[in-house]
């Protein structure tokens, strides 16, 4: 089975705080409340260029996933 591109979570320990986790590739997970930005993988030198050139596009992406799924576009 394939997973979703990114996926809504939260935790009842962590009240009004929502998260989107991306599942692919640089895997992240956004916490909608502070935009704070939790990176699952390790870097090296190269791959931070990419992720500099990638990561604000992934990152605007993940926000209107959220925006949509929660009917706010």
């Amino acid at each position: 089975m394939e997973l979703p591109k990114f996926l809504i979570a939260d935790n009842s320990s962590l009240q009004n705080v929502i998260f989107i986790i991306h599942t692919e590739y640089p895997r992240f997970i956004i916490n909608i409340s502070n935009d704070e930005v939790y990176w699952l993988e390790d870097f090296d030198k190269k791959d931070e260029e990419v992720l500099h050139s990638e990561s604000e596009q992934l990152i605007n992406e993940a926000f209107n996933f959220y925006d949509k799924e929660m009917g706010l576009i």
